[in-house]
């Protein structure tokens, strides 16, 4: 058995168990008053909120050996002090305008907020050599505002930065023909549009009200760019079975999934149907995540 391994396994389980909570209860918990408060002993504004944090799930750093081991083997690592001008200039935000009219019934688009210090996963989990999974936590110091498309009062689809840098990989793989599965407000096919080796986009989605929201208000805003996009409305697995094999994309993104609870059977499902487009790269969202599941 090796126990270091064991160690590390269960170390990982808590600290995911732990976030798992503080996000889905109490993302605001971090309060700027705390992080005020220990920046006066000049210390980082990410040591801050890692310190907060750590109190936030009763760790006594200060005088239990492996409550400091294990803040030390994870916290340093994964707090992220978001800055606002990193996603400000973003292409896609800076194009495309949100109208507050309905969409579709009950449908509109809003804005949602980070509040300073607000808690939120902002990237892929990484694994290091020794087998720890670090996941990546972001806040920004002031209020974030980003956009939503709401249906009966409920978050449908954003582009938040998590969304923006997750899918950053992707949009470096894109080129020549790019076929997507899954559309959501189509950051990824307006960032892949863009390119000049891309040729086109063919997006695949099987929700009838996404594309009717997408060709209304969205895509006439790509300008020139929208004669590379094409919207197919269609299951991806079918679509997957019935022209892969018959059709050359040269890259392969696969984002039909809201999170790892939802995606891993269908990360795993699509893997499967690489075998039909082998010379094609396949990319998918939140891959590395996935496979910290598996």
């Amino acid at each position: 058995m090796d126990i270091s391994s064991d160690i590390t396994t269960l170390s990982n389980e808590r600290l995911l168990n732990l976030l798992s909570m503080y996000l889905n209860d109490a993302p605001r918990a971090v309060a700027p008053e705390d992080i005020a408060a220990l920046r006066e002993f000049d210390i980082s504004t990410e040591e801050a909120f890692a310190l907060t944090l750590a109190g936030l799930f009763s760790l006594d750093i200060a005088d239990n050996e492996a409550d400091r081991a294990f803040y030390d083997a994870y916290f340093p690592h994964m707090i992220h002090l978001q800055k606002r001008e990193d996603f400000a200039n973003d292409p896609y935000l800076q194009a495309i305008e949100f109208p507050e009219h309905a969409l579709i019934g009950n449908a509109s688009f809003a804005w949602e907020t980070f509040a300073p210090f607000e808690g939120f996963v902002c990237d892929d989990f990484t694994t290091t050599p020794d087998g720890r999974i670090i996941p990546h936590i972001g806040f920004f110091e002031d209020e974030y505002h980003y956009p939503t498309a709401m249906e009966d009062g409920r978050i449908w689809m954003s582009v938040t930065p998590q969304e923006i840098n997750t899918v950053r990989p992707a949009i470096e793989a894109a080129r020549g023909n790019v076929l997507t599965f899954g559309l959501g407000l189509g950051y990824f096919t307006f960032m892949a549009a863009r390119k000049p080796d891309v040729e086109s986009v063919t997006v695949v989605d099987l929700n009838s009200d996404i594309i009717e929201v997408f060709t209304r208000e969205i895509l006439p805003q790509f300008g020139e760019l929208a004669s590379k996009v094409h919207v197919v409305h269609d299951d991806a697995f079918e679509f997957a079975r019935r022209k892969l094999p018959h059709t050359d994309f040269d890259v392969i993104y696969g984002d039909i999934w809201h999170d790892v609870g939802d995606g891993l059977d269908l990360y795993l499902a699509m893997k499967d149907l690489e075998p039909l487009a082998p010379s094609a790269r396949w990319e998918y969202w939140i891959e590395p995540t996935m496979r910290c599941y598996l």
